[in-house]
C-alpha cells in the first residue's frame, strides 16, 4: 500500500498491516532454496503427534488438508494412511520439494501453491493439519484464520496444530499483540500459552492439547521440546 492510497475498508487496513511486516512469499521461498540445511523438519518424518492421533484412532481416513506443508512431510504420511491429500503452500520451492518426495514415495498428494486465508473452499475437509504455520500468523490475520477452519472443515470435522511455546527452547516470541506492530516484527514466530490456544480455538472441543513429545529415533519421527500439540474438534 503507498502513501496516495487511501483506507476505506477493513480489507485496506488488514493489508496496511500486512505491510508492516515482512512478505512471506519471498522468505520461505529463500528459507527453503537450500535443503541441505541442517533442519530438523528437512527429513521426510511426520510429527510424532500426527502419528499417535492416527496409531490411537482418533483419527479415521478422509479428506485431509496439510496446511504449511512445506517439503510435505505430513501430508506424505497421511496419504500413506489412506487419506486423501491437499498439501497447501506459499512457497514453490518447498512444493517442488514436496512433489518429488512424494513421487518417490509413490504417495499421492495434491499439492497447490495457496494462501490459506485467501482459500474459498467451504465443508471440504475432515482434517486440517497446521505444522509451524499458526505461529507464523500476525495477530490481526487471526480471525481470518480460524473462520477459514470453520468454513472448510466439515461438521464435526478435526484440526490439529503444532506450534511455538511462548518462550520456549525455539523461540516463541512472548511479544504481545501491540508489541508486534511497534517493532514491525513477529521475531520469527509468535509463542503462546495453553489457556490463550484454548481462547483463540475455542469453537474447538479440545481432543488433547499438550506439549510434544521428544523422540528417541529422530530419524523416523519429529518430536522436539518447545512445541504444543493440539487436536480439537469443531463443535456441533
Amino acid at each position: 500500500m503507498t502513501e496516495t492510497q487511501t483506507i476505506d475498508t477493513m480489507e485496506d487496513i488488514l493489508k496496511m498491516l500486512d505491510a508492516r511486516l515482512r512478505e512471506p512469499e519471498p522468505f520461505w521461498d529463500k528459507f527453503y532454496e537450500d535443503r541441505t540445511k541442517p533442519v530438523p523438519f528437512f527429513k521426510n518424518i511426520p510429527d510424532e503427534n500426527l502419528v499417535r492421533y492416527i496409531e490411537e484412532g482418533w483419527l479415521s481416513p478422509g479428506d485431509a488438508l496439510d496446511l504449511g506443508t512445506g517439503p510435505g512431510r505430513n501430508a506424505i504420511y497421511l496419504a500413506a494412511h489412506g487419506f486423501s491429500v491437499t498439501g497447501l503452500d506459499l512457497s514453490a520451492n518447498a512444493l517442488d520439494w514436496a512433489t518429488e518426495q512424494s513421487q518417490q514415495t509413490g504417495a499421492h498428494v495434491a499439492f497447490r501453491k495457496q494462501d490459506f486465508l485467501e482459500t474459498t473452499e467451504q465443508n471440504t475437509y475432515d482434517f486440517i493439519y497446521d505444522s509451524g504455520c499458526f505461529h507464523h500468523m500476525a495477530p490481526h490475520r487471526r480471525v481470518t484464520y480460524v473462520t477459514r477452519l470453520k468454513e472448510m472443515l466439515r461438521p464435526g470435522g478435526y484440526f490439529g496444530l503444532t506450534c511455538f511455546v511462548a518462550g520456549g527452547p525455539l523461540g516463541g516470541a512472548t511479544l504481545t499483540d501491540w508489541e508486534v506492530y511497534q517493532e514491525n516484527s513477529l521475531q520469527g514466530g509468535l509463542g503462546y500459552t495453553k489457556e490463550r490456544l484454548l481462547a483463540i480455538f475455542d469453537a474447538f472441543d479440545v481432543i488433547e492439547l499438550t506439549e510434544m513429545k521428544p523422540v528417541d529415533n529422530p530419524e523416523a519421527l519429529f518430536g522436539h521440546a518447545g512445541l504444543w500439540t493440539g487436536l480439537f474438534r469443531l463443535k456441533d
